[in-house]
């Protein structure tokens, strides 16, 4: 329990972060935090106190930050795209990261540039761009920012999330 997700907003409601039960708590204790939603029926006992488990907490101050910096990786690449080749849509077998302009044209390594391919679609386009294989692609690739972030690679724990995720 101590170890569930939840979502930790800025004073003004942005979410800035996933955080644990645990840490939430403590945040609570310590005045730093407000409870903003709760898990339904679940909650921490000591001898003296009943918590509810919090989901969502909210800053007592607001936080100025940078943009959170997404790392480029394969794996992130993979879950940008859901798992699913970006030219033919297949999605149950296994994928690879493909330079949508091939680096011997002057393609870069950037979220703008790499998409989650099937084996099959890769081999097919070869060091081409996917005009000249005759490809095209389902989406434009984009860089996630860490709202999307939140809502794809740490997914939605809790419904009550979503108003906060601009999901509602």
């Amino acid at each position: 329990m101590l170890s569930r997700a939840v979502l930790v907003l800025n004073q003004n409601y942005e979410p800035l972060s996933v955080c644990t039960v645990k840490r939430a708590v403590v945040m609570l204790f310590l005045g730093k935090v407000e409870l903003v939603e709760k898990y339904d029926g679940y909650r921490l006992h000591s001898v003296t106190l009943v918590v509810p488990v919090p989901s969502v907490v909210r800053l007592g101050f607001y936080v100025k930050f940078p943009q959170k910096k997404i790392l480029l990786t394969r794996k992130n690449i993979v879950k940008r795209d859901r798992h699913t080749c970006q030219y033919c849509g297949e999605s149950h077998t296994q994928m690879t990261v493909d330079h949508v302009i091939p680096k011997i044209y002057g393609g870069t390594d950037s979220w703008e540039n790499l998409v989650c391919a099937c084996i099959e679609c890769n081999n097919i386009k070869g060091n081409r761009t996917p005009e000249q294989a005759g490809l095209k692609l389902l989406r434009k690739p984009k860089k996630p920012n860490h709202i999307t972030f939140i809502r794809q690679f740490v997914g939605i724990v809790d419904d009550k999330w979503r108003r906060y995720l601009f999901l509602d």
